[in-house]
């Protein structure tokens, strides 16, 4: 299997995923338009899923180092695979209530909120069950990211207009789905074996076969809680497999396009997290907002009537942000 040899090309990786992680969210927003977020979710997890297949039948299985795609699941523990499933759970926990949230506040609310709080639990969970890198950079990077985060926050307040209320609900939602979103990683990393991925200790996984574990979790778990979520709408009226079938295949692509761009990011991290460590690769995946906020300055252009010292702010936040990564990347040196 492909494993990463160096930790230059480690922290590479985790910037594919802050990328990936920071855009996904903007094929809910094109399908949304005319597809409910409830009916997007479930093609964004079979394009979740679609690439945790492709990836353990290419990258997991090609090379001379490490265990196969096929020997390594056949390997695996009940245990491991169990880790690996559960966390694929609570993801899909927290990120249907991420989705909500996106759909109801937007991005500009729900970003800074749900992952700038998953950033810095999830660093806290990680860095404690698996002490690598250099607290003292990891955790001044993390606090800088934070408040990069907030002064995101002010800057999209400033150009809401008064007719523009935030979403209450979806302000709660946000704050739930990053708490659930900072632990979904340390199960996953819990089942494979990152001090060596050559030579994984027996009933470990492989990043490969742990990833697509976890995607059958996301799976899985989505007909109960995307059911739910369909007959019991947070906002408007339910919707139900029948509206699904309904769509247009054009539609139903922006979702899997959606799910297979997540999908890369998250193997790509969990890739990366044997040199890195789960809590540097965790926390430099999560600056995601950063990459958020350039979609939404540079591409969505939603500064372009902001009022006079906005541009302040959006300096401001990305000084900080590109401050607290480089101190995260730093502290795994």
């Amino acid at each position: 299997m492909f494993i990463v040899e160096s930790y230059g090309v480690a922290v590479f990786f985790c910037i594919i995923t802050m990328l990936c992680w920071g855009s996904w969210a903007n094929t809910q927003k094109l399908a949304e338009k005319t597809w409910r977020f409830e009916l997007f979710y479930w093609d964004y997890v079979i394009g979740i899923v679609l690439f945790s297949v492709v990836s353990a039948l290419t990258l997991g299985s090609t090379g001379d180092k490490g265990r196969s795609f096929m020997d390594d699941l056949q390997q695996a523990d009940s245990a491991n695979i169990g880790s690996a499933f559960l966390g694929g759970i609570i993801f899909n926990a927290a990120n249907i209530l991420f989705s909500a949230a996106i759909a109801m506040a937007g991005m500009a609310v729900a970003f800074p909120i749900a992952i700038g709080l998953a950033l810095v639990l999830g660093v806290i969970v990680n860095y404690a069950a698996s002490q690598k890198g250099d607290p003292t950079y990891l955790f001044l990077g993390v606090a800088l990211v934070m408040i990069a985060i907030i002064i995101n926050a002010i800057a999209y307040r400033r150009i809401s207009n008064a007719n523009q209320k935030v979403s209450g609900k979806g302000i709660i939602i946000s704050l739930i789905a990053g708490v659930l979103m900072s632990f979904f990683y340390r199960f996953i990393a819990a089942s494979m074996d990152l001090e060596n991925f050559e030579q994984p200790a027996a009933g470990k996984m492989t990043p490969y076969t742990a990833v697509f574990i976890f995607s059958i979790g996301i799976l899985a778990s989505n007909f109960l809680f995307n059911t739910i979520l369909m007959k019991r709408p947070f906002e408007g009226a339910p919707v139900s497999y029948t509206d699904y079938f309904k769509g247009k295949f054009k539609t139903h692509m922006v979702g899997v396009l959606g799910g297979l761009i997540w999908g890369l990011g998250n193997s790509f991290n969990l890739i990366a997290a044997g040199k890195a460590g789960a809590a540097i690769s965790y926390g430099l995946g999560q600056g995601a907002t950063l990459i958020a906020a350039l979609w939404g300055v540079f591409i969505w252009k939603e500064f372009k009537q902001s009022p006079a010292g906005t541009d302040g702010f959006v300096t401001a936040m990305f000084l900080f942000f590109i401050t607290g990564l480089a101190l995260i990347i730093y502290a795994g040196s």
